[in-house]
């Protein structure tokens, strides 16, 4: 049995998901990889000798952050979308001229394992020198069998490497590749019966997702790949209501999903449903902004319902080319006018809500993994202030510190 006692730190442990939970002279005792005990440094029990003890100087002390939702693995870039996209051409327009997704997933298609990995591992670790240490990574660039397999086995392999806690998500029904052009339905066929089954069998999969939209898929379709999923007894998760409302999140909580995301076009009269269902709702600042959207969430809707808001990246090569959650915290409170406070709870115990995870990280509490930051500010609100600034000081990863957090 291995006692760290972190000592004289200011604790935000984020453990009601409604404020910072903050304790200005605060002690956490980690033991092994979990922490056995946080609270005031006064109340503090008593600790036996041979324990580490480590004065922190009275820094800021937070979860380590989560990021829920992104789509890391991937080869290739999309710049050229952008001047696109400055031009006048909207996502929606570029994606069925066959750009968006579709170039993404040729490039992909066409790189190997090492290729992947090479690529993927500084998003990675930029987001990790930040403080994250659990990273939601979907597939979906691949859209047969063979790639997707490909990107699971490698967000797994990233995960092995950086040390960070990696949750893949099976996201084969992202777009009907070009060798399905005008059979929607036969692929979700695919999806259902060969893709997620190889996937799953692999052992690759923690949970599927699918896109609900236009562009993508109809909730119908998408019922039918939750279906499956189900059979296998794999949770879901859904974009939904990024460009029109389909309805899909209101699908996607009554079958139990345990995050629909976006959610731009959401009807505030569907927000209910989300709070029947203890369903999360993730929002992607970084994509609302990359894609100059002006359609805002119902965020009203959503603290009236009580429905938790998680924050996530949503990293990925066109519609949010982001590898900082400080930044989209920031976004948050800027475009969607969330407060510093619900960006830092969407960053830790609501994003690991969205990953079914909230038993294990997310908090400062005894029983938890012993996930820690520690920041170099005076107020968690300087987390969402300052753009460009890191002020991660160390982290520390279920007990063990990281020697550097960029791996690149």
């Amino acid at each position: 049995m291995t006692l760290t006692i972190l000592d004289n730190v200011k604790l935000a442990a984020m453990s009601s998901g409604n404020g910072y939970d903050l304790v200005d002279d605060a002690m956490v005792i980690v033991e092994s990889s979990r922490i056995r005990w946080a609270g005031p440094r006064a109340d503090a029990p008593a600790v036996g000798g041979g324990a580490g003890r480590i004065d922190c100087d009275g820094r800021l002390l937070t979860p380590g952050l989560v990021d829920c939702h992104t789509h890391l693995v991937y080869a290739g870039n999309r710049a050229a979308e952008f001047e696109q996209r400055l031009e006048g051409a909207s996502y929606a327009e570029i994606a069925r001229a066959g750009g968006g997704i579709m170039s993404t997933v040729n490039a992909t298609r066409n790189a190997d394992d090492d290729i992947l990995f090479a690529e993927s591992l500084p998003r990675l670790a930029r987001l990790m020198s930040e403080g994250v240490t659990t990273v939601e990574i979907k597939s979906g660039y691949g859209l047969d069998a063979a790639n997707e397999i490909k990107m699971l086995r490698v967000a797994r392999k990233l995960g092995a490497y950086t040390g960070a806690r990696v949750r893949t998500t099976f996201l084969g029904a992202h777009a009907l590749p070009p060798e399905y052009a005008g059979r929607a339905d036969d692929y979700i066929d695919a999806v259902c019966n060969e893709m997620l089954p190889a996937a799953a069998d692999a052992g690759l999969v923690d949970a599927v997702d699918a896109f609900c939209e236009g562009i993508a898929f109809s909730p119908e379709q998408v019922a039918r790949v939750f279906d499956a999923a189900a059979a296998r007894g794999l949770p879901v998760k859904c974009h939904a209501e990024q460009l029109s409302d389909l309805g899909g999140a209101a699908m996607s909580a009554k079958r139990g999903a345990l995050s629909v995301d976006h959610l731009e076009y959401l009807s505030a009269d569907d927000v209910g449903v989300l709070a029947a269902h203890g369903t999360i709702a993730v929002l992607l600042p970084g994509a609302y902004y990359v894609l100059r959207e002006t359609q805002l969430p119902p965020m009203a809707a959503f603290r009236e319902h009580g429905v938790p808001m998680a924050l996530a990246s949503d990293s990925n090569p066109g519609s949010s080319p982001v590898t900082s959650l400080l930044l989209t915290m920031n976004m948050a409170c800027t475009l969607f006018r969330m407060t510093p406070a619900e960006a830092l709870a969407g960053v830790t115990i609501h994003a690991a809500r969205a990953l079914g995870l909230a038993e294990r990280i997310g908090s400062v509490e005894a029983g938890k993994s012993a996930d820690l930051v520690l920041w170099d500010v005076d107020h968690p609100a300087e987390l969402a202030v300052n753009l460009g600034l890191n002020p991660c000081a160390a982290v520390m990863a279920a007990g063990t510190w990281r020697e550097t957090p960029y791996f690149a």
